[in-house]
């Protein structure tokens, strides 16, 4: 068995990489948002958004009128004319627009309220029904939803925070959604550390314990993914220490009602983003120090590549993964 599991997994290493294409922009990118094989928009920082049409063959770039001093960490396409972008940012330099357009013309939807504010994470169940995800305010950490597609929010109230409690806006996915009304979440921050579950279109949440490092402020969860109702996994790490492996995965198998560690080997230091490819009964991880995958729910990883990348976005079975200076990779 360990055998047949070790041709598995060298097989499996020299099937994954990245081919990187050409995006025209240097912008750091941190959102990535597939709509299908072929329609695939992506977002980062001095205002900036792109769109390919073609499977990335050829991208179109562009930057939100009177929004260039913002840095787009997330977006959500919901079609190849319509996309939301949420900006991330102290006080109101977290804001959100959308184009009905493909690009040609942004409007602004909301703008974060709360003078101490910082938005993390925006996601939607379909194209009415979205949320988003924001730093602790108050005591609690900040949510908002829209039933009407984004023109009017709704706070919503969270179990009280930890000291130093927070979430991570490198990836767009330390907020992930799961079936028709489940959204979760998972947080950071010294001693804090934590995964946050509605299962009522973010009415109500209970939360959870994890047990991912949890040291500094830059360390904690940092993406948070499900394969199916009972399985998910979150990474994360320590940021500013981006090899170092201590305590940078946890996986459920009850449904995110416990978390832990598993067995075996972890990612190769710092992982920004984590997805399930179900085509490929394989997850991917990937972050500053490189991309691993797993074939076993974790509990083994083998790294495939040392390059650079923050944010992972798949749709019928293509995975775009985007990171710094605009760079774009399509995993073969």
């Amino acid at each position: 068995m360990k055998l047949l599991l070790a041709s598995l997994i060298a097989i499996g290493a020299f099937a994954q990489t990245w081919t990187i294409q050409t995006s025209g922009t240097t912008a750091s990118l941190r959102g990535v948002s597939a709509v299908s094989p072929t329609v695939v928009w992506a977002s980062g920082s001095g205002g900036t958004w792109l769109r390919t049409m073609d499977g990335g063959k050829i991208w179109q770039t562009g930057q939100v009128t009177g929004a260039t001093d913002l840095d787009f960490r997330g977006l959500r396409a919901l079609d190849d004319r319509t996309a939301i972008l949420m900006s991330s940012g102290s006080g109101d330099k977290s804001r959100i627009y959308k184009t009905n357009d493909g690009g040609a013309h942004w409007r602004l939807l909301f703008t974060n309220p709360d003078a101490k504010g910082f938005l993390d994470g925006i996601a939607c169940w379909d194209a009415r029904r979205g949320i988003v995800l924001g730093d602790a305010v108050e005591g609690r950490m900040t949510v908002f939803t829209t039933v009407d597609g984004g023109e009017h929010w709704v706070r919503r109230q969270t179990p009280p925070a930890v000291a130093n409690e927070g979430a991570f806006a490198a990836s767009n996915s330390s907020l992930t959604l799961s079936g028709k009304k489940e959204a979760w979440f998972g947080t950071g921050g010294q001693g804090a550390g934590r995964v946050y579950h509605s299962k009522d279109e973010g009415e109500t949440w209970t939360v959870a314990a994890a047990p991912i490092r949890n040291d500094t402020a830059s360390a904690g969860i940092f993406s948070v993914a499900f394969r199916d109702a009972k399985h998910g996994m979150a990474v994360g790490g320590e940021y500013s220490k981006d090899k170092e492996t201590q305590g940078n995965i946890v996986v459920t198998r009850d449904g995110g009602l416990t978390w832990m560690a598993p067995p075996g080997t972890t990612p190769h230091g710092f992982r920004s983003a984590v997805i399930y490819l179900p085509g490929r009964k394989m997850w991917i991880a990937t972050g500053t120090s490189g991309s691993d995958f797993s074939i076993d729910d974790g509990v083994t990883w083998k790294q495939f590549d040392e390059g650079s990348f923050n944010a992972l976005s798949s749709a019928g079975g293509a995975l775009w993964a985007v990171g710094a200076k605009g760079r774009i990779g399509l995993l073969n």
